[in-house]
């Protein structure tokens, strides 16, 4: 029979899907400023930059970005790829996990125009202040990127969607929203280039907090298996210890699920099996190590299951078309 999640809501000694999704968020590496503000006046449309021209433009190369928007004033929408308007209010914040081509309006109709028709290009020496439209309404907007490795936001697996707008809730979380608006638009009346502060990433990471917490459940993706009973303890189990020599039959027990109910269940939700789900976290992990830390590439090697550095090599060569040691040159460059 095909094992479900339904099978196994409380699965004895299994790890909480929500303490597990906090732990996750707080190990998040995230690097980014706030970089401009807008303000818009209706009527109004923009179309913004390809996804990888502006990730290279904001940080050079790099081929995508987190985007996020903060609306401070007005009302707007945002769509990708011809998808939904997705509306926004003052207080609310846009998020573009994977840094798609966009486009973004007001509550009337307009005609589309490019970003690069009206935002200066860099190198700036202030933060830029956009303008667009003329005398209607006014909407502002404080507009900030972010970088990460972390699997929540690699296109390949898109955990989350190409779009989503997050209210934060009364009390400390819009507060907090609140307290980032101000000092963006302090910063940028001052002529302060960028808020390269902890403030976008605490930000961003409380707003995925919000959005995971009360998206609804969807059925495929490394949001929804961080949610699922069977999958936690083995995620959590690989995740704690990626130098173990994991078998599935190990995992199995973890989970307390017969090998094939995990298997499946692995291929169900991540689209790929136990193994090959912890031969690219390994990867991740290393490549994690490689740029935060002056380890050896054999002790990285160790770290992630790997006796010998020849081996490791090839299978990081594999998953990134360098090696380990290129790598860390290029991305410490």
């Amino acid at each position: 029979m095909r094992s479900t999640a339904a099978d196994h809501d409380r699965v004895p000694g299994a790890p909480d899907p929500d303490a597990t999704l906090s732990l996750s968020l707080d190990r998040l590496r995230l690097e980014g400023a706030v970089f401009l503000r807008a303000e818009y006046r209706e009527p109004w449309t923009y179309e913004s930059m390809s996804g990888s021209v502006t990730a290279n433009m904001l940080r050079p190369g790099s081929d995508r970005v987190v985007l996020f928007h903060v609306v401070a004033s007005g009302t707007c929408w945002v769509s990708v790829g011809g998808g939904p308007k997705h509306w926004a209010t003052a207080g609310d914040v846009i998020v573009l996990p994977y840094g798609d081509q966009h486009r973004m309006g007001g509550v009337t109709d307009a005609e589309v125009v490019p970003i690069s028709s009206f935002m200066p290009p860099p190198p700036w020496t202030q933060m830029p202040v956009l303008h667009l439209g003329v005398e209607g309404e006014l909407t502002g907007v404080v507009c900030g990127y972010l970088h990460s490795r972390d699997p929540l936001f690699e296109p390949s697996l898109r955990a989350l969607p190409p779009v989503f707008v997050v209210t934060p809730p009364p009390g400390a979380g819009a507060e907090w929203v609140r307290a980032n608006i101000e000092y963006a638009l302090a910063s940028s009346a001052a002529g302060s280039l960028g808020v390269p502060t902890r403030l976008p990433e605490l930000l961003l990471v409380e707003v995925l907090r919000l959005h995971l917490a009360s998206a609804p459940a969807v059925d495929r993706g490394w949001a929804a298996a961080l949610r699922d009973p069977v999958l936690v303890p083995a995620l959590a189990a690989m995740h704690a210890e990626p130098a173990r020599r994991w078998t599935v039959t190990d995992l199995a027990g973890v989970s307390l699920v017969s090998r094939s109910a995990l298997d499946a269940r692995f291929r169900e939700v991540l689209g790929r099996s136990p193994i090959r789900y912890l031969a690219q976290w390994r990867m991740h992990v290393a490549q994690d190590l490689l740029a935060t830390t002056d380890l050896g590439v054999l002790a990285v090697a160790r770290r992630v299951g790997y006796d010998a550095e020849e081996a490791f090599s090839r299978a990081f060569k594999r998953h990134f078309g360098v090696s380990p040691t290129a790598w860390r040159a290029r991305s410490l460059s």
